[in-house]
C-alpha cells in the first residue's frame, strides 16, 4: 500500500471499514498446528501485502437515540459493553448518544491539547472507552473509579467474564443494574444483574433462561417504555394508597373524642364500613388509570432503601395534614347539626354516660328542652350521616389532589374519565344511603337537609388550595424543605 493510499484511507476512515492483507508464512517457522495468539502477537504484522477494503454497517434502530436521551433525562446511566473494536464501539456510541456530542475521552483531550495520553487526568474526561485488555489488568478499585468518575462509558473487546466484572462493579456502587444480551456469552452477566433482559427474536435459549425478562421485539426503546410504565404504575399505587389512607383519620378521631371527651359518638361503625367498602372503592381504583405526569421521565431513580411504596412522608401527608383537615370538616358538621338542634358544643363534653342511658329521658339541651333516649339517638344517627357525608365531600378534593404528586391539576387536567365517574359514584351512593327509605332502620342513616351537605365544602376547598400551594413550592424550590418533608 502506497503512502498516498494510506493517507486517503486515514482521511476517509470509517469505523466499519475493514482492511485486508496477506503474508506468506514460512513453513519452517510456522508449521501446521502452530498456536497463534492475538494477545502476544507471535506472528508478523509488517511488510504485509494489501489486498483490499470491505465496508459494512449494521445501523442502530432510529428509535435508539431518543430512547438513550430519555434514559439520560431519567437519571439512568447507559453503559455500552461490546466485543467490537474500540474505534467501532466509540463511533456507534456517539451515533446513538451514549457518548454525547460534546463529550471527550482521554484520547480526544490528548489529541486536542497535543500532549501524551499519560499526561491527561482521566477525571477531566466525561467519556471513557475501555479496552478489554486494559480491563483485564484493572483492580476492583480502578474499575470503581472509572464507573464513578465517568458518566459515559464504553467497554470494547470484552469477554463474558469481563461483562460479569462490570456488572459487579456497578452493583458495588449501590446501583440497580439491568443488562441486555442475546448470546450464550451474555448469560453470566444476565444472571448476575438485578434485571436481566434477553432478546426474544435473536436471543439464544441459554440467554432467555438466564434472563428475568424477554424483549419480544429486540428493541432497546421498548425497555425505556417499560421503565416509564413501571414508574407510572408505582406512582399510581402511591396515589391510590395516599387517597385510601387519608380517610382513616376522620374515621378514627370520632372514637377518640368519644372516649377522651365523652361526647355522643360522632360517627358510627356502620358509616365507617359504608366509606371503606362503598364510597372510597371506585375512586381509589380509578387512580390506577391516571396518565403519567409530564416529569415522570425527568426524575432521578428512586432510592430503593428509603423510598418505599409507603414511606414516612406519605404517612405524614395522609394522616398529619390532609387527614386532619378532613377530620375538622367532619367535626364541624357534627357540631353544627348538634347546635342547630339545641346542643351547643360546650354542652356535649362529658355527657356521654347520660346520653347513652336508656333510663334517662329528660336530658336538657342548651335551651332547656328535654330529650328522651329515642330522640337523642335519632339526632345522633343524623350526626353520623352528616359526618359520613362530610367525609365524602372532603374526599372529592383528596381524590383530585392525589392525581399528581408534583404537577398542578391545571397542567394535568381532568381527562381521566374513571376518576370523574368515581366522583359521581361516591356522591350518588352517599345520597342514596341518606334518602333511601328503610335505611334509617337498617343502617341508621337518616335524611339530611340540603344545607347540611354544604357544611364541609369550605374544608374540601381548603384541601385543594393547600395542596396546590404545596406543589407550587415543590416545583419552584426543588430539593427544599417542603420537598424533603412532604414529597412522597
Amino acid at each position: 500500500m502506497t503512502s498516498c493510499v494510506k493517507d486517503s484511507f486515514k482521511l476517509h476512515h470509517h469505523p466499519c471499514i475493514l482492511g485486508f492483507c496477506d503474508y506468506m508464512l514460512p513453513l519452517d517457522q510456522y508449521p501446521v498446528g502452530y498456536q497463534f495468539s492475538g494477545d502476544d502477537e507471535n506472528f508478523p504484522l509488517t511488510n504485509l501485502r494489501f489486498v483490499g477494503l470491505m465496508s459494512m454497517i449494521d445501523p442502530p434502530r432510529a428509535s435508539v437515540p431518543d430512547a438513550v436521551a430519555k434514559c439520560r433525562s431519567a437519571g439512568i446511566k447507559v453503559i455500552m459493553v461490546t466485543g467490537d473494536h474500540p474505534i467501532t464501539a466509540k463511533a456507534i456510541a456517539r451515533g446513538v448518544g451514549i457518548i454525547s456530542e460534546n463529550s471527550e475521552t482521554v484520547e480526544d483531550i490528548a489529541s486536542r491539547t497535543g500532549v501524551p495520553v499519560t499526561q491527561v487526568d482521566p477525571r477531566t474526561a466525561k467519556a471513557c472507552v475501555v479496552h478489554g485488555q486494559e480491563l483485564r489488568d484493572m483492580t476492583p478499585s480502578q474499575i470503581d473509579s472509572i464507573l464513578k468518575n465517568h458518566t459515559e462509558i464504553v467497554f470494547a473487546r470484552t469477554s463474558p467474564q469481563q461483562k460479569l466484572i462490570i456488572v459487579e462493579g456497578c452493583q458495588r456502587q449501590g446501583q440497580i443494574v439491568a443488562v441486555t444480551g442475546d448470546g450464550v456469552n451474555d448469560s453470566p452477566a444476565l444472571k448476575k444483574a438485578d434485571i436481566g433482559v434477553a432478546m426474544g427474536i435473536s436471543g439464544s435459549d441459554v440467554s432467555k433462561q438466564a434472563a428475568d425478562m424477554i424483549l419480544l421485539d429486540d428493541n432497546f426503546a421498548s425497555i425505556v417504555t417499560g421503565v416509564e410504565e413501571g414508574r407510572l404504575i408505582f406512582d399510581n399505587l402511591k396515589k391510590s394508597i395516599a387517597y385510601t389512607l387519608t380517610s382513616n383519620i376522620p374515621e378514627i378521631t370520632p372514637f377518640l373524642m368519644f372516649m377522651v371527651a365523652a361526647v355522643p359518638l360522632p360517627l358510627g361503625v356502620v358509616t365507617i364500613l359504608c366509606i371503606d367498602l362503598g364510597t372510597d372503592m371506585i375512586p381509589a381504583i380509578s387512580l390506577a388509570y391516571e396518565k403519567a405526569e409530564s416529569d415522570i421521565m425527568k426524575r432521578k431513580p428512586r432510592d430503593p432503601v428509603n423510598d418505599k411504596l409507603v414511606n414516612s412522608r406519605l404517612i405524614s401527608m395522609a394522616y398529619g395534614q390532609i387527614g386532619m383537615i378532613q377530620a375538622c370538616g367532619g367535626f364541624f358538621a357534627y357540631f353544627v347539626i348538634m347546635a342547630e338542634n339545641g346542643f351547643w358544643p360546650r354542652e356535649l363534653f362529658g355527657i356521654r354516660q347520660y346520653w347513652d342511658s336508656k333510663a334517662i329521658n329528660d336530658i336538657e339541651d342548651s335551651y332547656g328542652q328535654e330529650w328522651a333516649f329515642h330522640q337523642r339517638k335519632m339526632l345522633e344517627y343524623t350526626c353520623h350521616t352528616a359526618f359520613f357525608v362530610a367525609i365524602v365531600i372532603v374526599q372529592w378534593a383528596d381524590l383530585v389532589i392525589c392525581k399528581t404528586r408534583k404537577n398542578s391539576i391545571v397542567h394535568q387536567g381532568m381527562t381521566n374519565k374513571k376518576i370523574i365517574f368515581g366522583l359521581f359514584f361516591e356522591t350518588f351512593l352517599a345520597a342514596f344511603m341518606c334518602y333511601c327509605p328503610g335505611l334509617d332502620q337498617g343502617l341508621h342513616m337518616y335524611p339530611l337537609r340540603m344545607t347540611w351537605w354544604l357544611i364541609a365544602l369550605p374544608f374540601s376547598l381548603a384541601i385543594f388550595i393547600y395542596d396546590e400551594c404545596r406543589r407550587l413550592i415543590l416545583r419552584r424550590n426543588p430539593g427544599g424543605w417542603v420537598e424533603q418533608e412532604t414529597y412522597y
